[in-house]
């Protein structure tokens, strides 16, 4: 047994497959002053025919991950319009006439030098993304087409020094029963994709291996413990048969629960909603048994497509996933673009810092025809079922009073035309920005309920940009003052007695959860695919002791203090448990 370092959970068995690194290895090529102009020409058509890449395997990728994990392929797309990268390629062939992949080779080998310099495992995952970049325009440079083709007539566990997004991108999903690298992180792009895709993931063997695994190799990998056995003998391949089994028996035990009240044991409720990015989600809303839906994220509506969809577009969409939730609510969010959701045929100008600039509700009340349509679109679509409105990024009661009169405004243009619609409908905003969290109790007389949006009030608490590669290790939703402020915008929302749901990643982060019940939460708003997982959990716990917990919590003063705190209820969950 050789452990390395699990990234996702789930027990593979199978041969191996390896695929050699990808890497090139060529002399040193000098040009010509006069090749200048032609050694460019090469440079832009190879970044050309690799942003074009980089753009169907993200359209291709979306349908197994999700839009949410796609996004990963935009942070390669970044690589290549990011000035100081392609500044330095250009510098080299421009003032010391060397071949435009020399020049390539040597800008990748010189950043991933200096990412795996630094003692920080974010910053040697991004040396990967550099490195994947680089080396797709390489291969356009060096006209390689050459290919490593995997078996399409059986299964594999696919075996790599190190994987990129791309490689794992162009494999067939369902023939790759795990993957084994020898370098990589948890919380590499891999990595994240493995998770989306339940693709169980080891890493980590460097230095480990007494041989390198070769083709055919039985291999066993689990990805919950991190460990591996090369070619085990009979008695250990039966036991991790038997353990493959109980793990699948216990992913389809999750769906035993689906239809079983969200309850903690000592009887506290909480509604577990699904975050969702179009209708075609809500099939498995339903059969995961949410709740309802807490978010939906309308802006999908709008990207990948030529132009704004009309209003009879919209509401028939709307309309569409009200009637099959039958009854169950749907929260409605407006469209929320700009910050890293751009619209091709709505360009926005160029910000220096986008995320603080012209994006959400600040659009929406700018650009009052988009508004309006999308608001009368929901209000029709509100006669067909438990429909409700929210509205993003709020900074000021100004803001809401504003967005409520165009709501008004839009139900006096439909009852003109006699068009039915939910003349009661509920009325919401999102708390994501610090402004919004501390006048949380003056926001919350305006509105029926909030919904706290923790990736973006997280970075803005905190001032790090999710975004920014340099500084997203810094994103942390266990800093202290973060717990702080969530408990702010609750007791607000308990004192004006409207509730105060989750919407954002912590809302599904398992170890979170006794946050959410000490905190006196009654709805999460979570992925689709961690719904039963976190229902699970909660009907293991009390929310009485996760309160006696969270008094603990706030007085912790590093998130590694608050961490330590989880872990140790989580460990004493499974004892009582019995998991």
């Amino acid at each position: 047994m050789i452990r390395g370092v699990g990234a996702s959970s789930g027990i593979a068995m199978g041969q191996a497959f390896v695929i050699p690194t990808w890497e090139w290895d060529f002399p040193e090529k000098m040009i010509d002053v006069t090749d200048l102009a032609y050694e460019f020409e090469r440079l832009y058509d190879g970044i050309r025919h690799s942003k074009d890449e980089l753009e169907l395997i993200k359209q291709e990728i979306k349908e197994v991950v999700g839009q949410e994990q796609a996004y990963i392929f935009d942070a390669h797309l970044a690589i290549l319009e990011d000035p100081i990268f392609m500044n330095e390629i250009q510098g080299i062939i421009e003032l010391q006439y060397k071949a435009a992949e020399v020049a390539v080779k040597e800008v990748i080998d010189k950043f991933v030098g200096m990412f795996n310099l630094i003692d920080d495992e974010y910053m040697k995952e991004r040396a990967l993304d550099i490195k994947d970049v680089g080396n797709r325009l390489l291969k356009h440079l060096l006209g390689d087409t050459s290919t490593t083709v995997p078996p399409i007539d059986h299964p594999y566990i696919l075996v790599a020094k190190e994987l990129t997004p791309s490689q794992l991108a162009h494999l067939d999903p369902t023939n790759v029963l795990g993957l084994l690298t020898i370098l990589g992180g948890t919380h590499s792009h891999v990595s994240i994709m493995a998770r989306a895709m339940s693709v169980p993931y080891v890493l980590g063997l460097e230095g480990k291996l007494l041989r390198p695994i070769q083709n055919g190799d039985f291999l066993i990998i689990d990805g919950q413990e991190g460990t591996l056995y090369i070619n085990p003998d009979k008695i250990t391949i039966e036991r991790y048969q038997a353990r493959k089994k109980n793990w699948l028996e216990f992913k389809e035990s999750l769906q035993e629960i689906a239809d079983v009240a969200p309850l903690t044991l000592d009887r506290s409720l909480v509604n577990l909603h699904a975050n969702i990015n179009s209708v075609m989600e809500i099939d498995q809303v339903l059969r995961n048994g949410a709740s309802g839906v807490g978010l939906f994220r309308t802006e999908y509506l709008y990207m990948d497509r030529d132009s704004l969809p009309s209003e009879e577009e919209q509401f028939e969409v709307y309309r569409h996933a009200a009637m099959q939730l039958k009854g169950r609510p749907i929260v409605i969010r407006t469209l929320d673009i700009g910050g890293d959701k751009k619209l091709d045929y709505m360009p926005l100008a160029k910000e220096d810092n986008p995320f603080l600039g012209y994006r959400a509700i600040r659009i929406s009340l700018d650009r009052t025809d988009l508004f309006m349509t999308q608001l009368r679109a929901i209000l029709r679509a509100s006669h067909y079922g438990n429909v409700k409105i929210m509205y993003p990024m709020v900074t000021s009661i100004e803001e809401v009073r504003q967005a409520k009169a165009h709501l008004e405004r839009a139900k006096l243009e439909l009852s003109s035309l006699g068009v039915p619609f939910n003349a009661n409908i509920e009325v919401g905003l999102t708390i994501e920005v610090p402004a919004a969290a501390i006048i949380a109790d003056v926001l919350a007389s305006e509105v029926n309920f909030m919904s706290i949006g923790t990736n973006d009030l997280v970075q803005y608490v905190l001032a790090v940009d999710r975004m920014n590669e340099n500084i997203a290790h810094l994103y942390n939703p266990y800093h202290p003052a973060v717990i702080r402020l969530l408990k702010l915008v609750i007791d607000a929302g308990k004192r004006v007695g409207i509730p105060v749901g989750v919407c954002g990643e912590m809302a599904g982060d398992i170890r979170a959860l006794p946050i959410w019940l000490g905190l006196g939460i009654e709805e999460l708003s979570i992925s689709v695919q961690t719904l039963l997982q976190v229902k699970h959990r909660l009907l293991s716990s009390d929310a009485a002791t996760c309160k006696a917990l969270v008094d603990r919590i706030l007085i912790c003063k590093t998130s590694d203090e608050i961490l330590e705190l989880l872990a140790q209820t989580e460990q004493t969950e499974s004892i009582v448990g019995g998991n």
